[in-house]
């Protein structure tokens, strides 16, 4: 990811705040090519719903061979996975980025399938 990509999700993410903001990436070979805003339907500080027509683009680039991230923020809290997080993670193949503004801005990536958790790791350059 560049910095200009990281600088993005933490703008994305103040811009929203007190709620919480969403999007997605697009990759290919682990390297972030574009990064999407997206509409957070439930507009509130405690989770996101991603619009209708953004989770379809999101889809069509997985369709089209692009690898596929969902970030969204965590306006109070850390860039970990809520349960509500894990739970609504129903894309195992697709890397799920947390910006979290508590604090110093943070983003961490996470692989999420069948409830079980593990941090990617995120180059910035």
């Amino acid at each position: 990811m560049t910095r200009a990509q990281w600088d993005e999700l933490i703008a994305h993410a103040r811009a929203e705040a007190p709620n919480e903001c969403c999007g997605y990436l697009r990759a290919r070979d682990g390297h972030v090519d574009a990064v999407y805003r997206a509409v957070n339907e439930r507009r509130s500080p405690y989770g996101y719903t991603l619009d209708s027509k953004s989770l379809l683009a999101a889809n069509d680039l997985d369709d089209d061979g692009w690898e596929v991230g969902i970030y969204h923020s965590h306006p109070r809290s850390a860039a970990e996975p809520s349960q509500t997080d894990i739970n609504l993670a129903t894309y195992p193949h697709w890397i799920y980025l947390i910006v979290s503004l508590a604090g110093d801005p943070v983003v961490r990536a996470w692989r999420i399938a069948d409830g079980r958790v593990e941090e990617e790791p995120i180059e910035v350059s």
